[in-house]
């Protein structure tokens, strides 16, 4: 009965362990998926770099490459537009005229070339497959439904969230908790793919799983906190967040 006795406490350990074994292999599994759009999706980025450097210089005014990257890398438009008329006091015209002229230099300079990360935009055809995937941006609604438009991905997202859709954008948690309430899934259960900074941060804010994009001759971001660095989402391994690719 001794030995008996010992073998009913073995086997409730063992059962203990396996059920906490499946608990966190539950907890760990993604059940579904974010991904930024400019410079994650589109290579779009250092084009609104560009666009920007532009509009300040038909103005007679200049902007170093630096500063553009630090005003547009990650950010949202409304945060972009609100910098760039305290960098630039003289530029006062009001955000939607901003807006219009950007993005007509960006259309000039995106119709010759290529911008799509074809790596990036496989991955979410086949990670849409089976589970739900969204774009959460910080570029207006209208930029957004663009570049959905040019990737042809429309049919396969859930929904998208532009910097309209929130009071702040990246570092702020916003954009991507709310995809968590659009989704239905707490915010654990997403991982996000990002490629900036401010992307990063949002995303470990939101308590969220992060793979950072950090593509090479690209301007540097510090992407430290996030789960993992790829050089291109094809070597992204979906096994340790419980899911495969078809």
């Amino acid at each position: 009965m001794l030995y008996d006795g010992y073998r009913d406490i073995d086997q409730l350990i063992i059962t203990g362990l396996k059920d906490n074994y499946e608990d966190r292999k539950t907890n760990d599994m993604i059940h579904a998926y974010i991904f930024d759009l400019d410079g994650t999706l589109v290579d779009s980025e250092l084009l609104w770099c560009k666009a920007l450097q532009h509009l300040v210089a038909v103005r007679g005014l200049s902007m170093s490459d630096s500063h553009a990257f630090d005003l547009v890398l990650g950010r949202a438009w409304s945060h972009i537009v609100t910098r760039l008329r305290r960098d630039y006091p003289t530029i006062t015209e009001e955000p939607d005229v901003i807006e219009r002229e950007s993005v007509r230099y960006y259309a000039a300079m995106r119709g010759t070339s290529d911008i799509r990360i074809h790596s990036s935009i496989r991955l979410l055809e086949r990670l849409a497959q089976r589970h739900p995937v969204a774009i959460v941006s910080g570029s207006t609604r209208q930029q957004v439904a663009d570049a959905i438009a040019l990737m042809g991905i429309g049919n396969l997202l859930q929904f998208y969230l532009g910097s309209e859709d929130v009071p702040h954008g990246k570092p702020d948690p916003a954009g991507f908790l709310l995809a968590a309430r659009r989704f239905g899934v707490p915010p654990n259960a997403c991982l996000v793919f990002e490629d900036s900074t401010a992307g990063v941060l949002a995303a470990k804010a939101a308590g969220m799983r992060c793979i950072a994009l950090r593509r090479q001759g690209h301007p540097h971001q510090n992407l430290d906190g996030a789960d993992e660095i790829l050089p291109d989402l094809s070597g992204f391994n979906p096994a340790p967040y419980g899911t495969a690719l078809p």
